[in-house]
């Protein structure tokens, strides 16, 4: 998948700004179940809201995402608070439930 341009993720975004988080992380940290529930909710869904509830601190919550997007190679798309995007797009067309703009693919 190549980079999202900035359009896209606002209009990533935008989609997401009704959603609810559908996975948290708590006290504990990044666990294998975690990335694992993380991998299962992008494979479903394509763009999930992750919520913080134990991480005050910008600096841990930027570390926990950098290593979520690499673990499930998926792309941050935003950051507010104690909530972050991540979008992977379906590699199957056919199960794909967001459409990029400016995509062909």
């Amino acid at each position: 998948m190549a980079p999202l341009a900035g359009f896209q993720r606002k209009y990533l975004r935008g989609i997401a700004h009704h959603m609810r988080p559908v996975v948290t992380i708590g006290k504990e940290g990044l666990s294998p179940s975690v990335l694992g529930a993380v991998e299962t909710a992008l494979d479903a869904h394509e763009l999930i809201k992750v919520k913080f509830a134990d991480f005050k601190e910008k600096e841990q919550k930027h570390e926990i995402a950098s290593r979520i997007e690499t673990g499930a190679h998926c792309e941050v798309v935003g950051m507010i608070g104690h909530v972050v995007l991540f979008f992977r797009q379906q590699p199957d067309p056919e199960r794909r439930k967001v459409q990029l703009p400016g995509r062909m693919d």
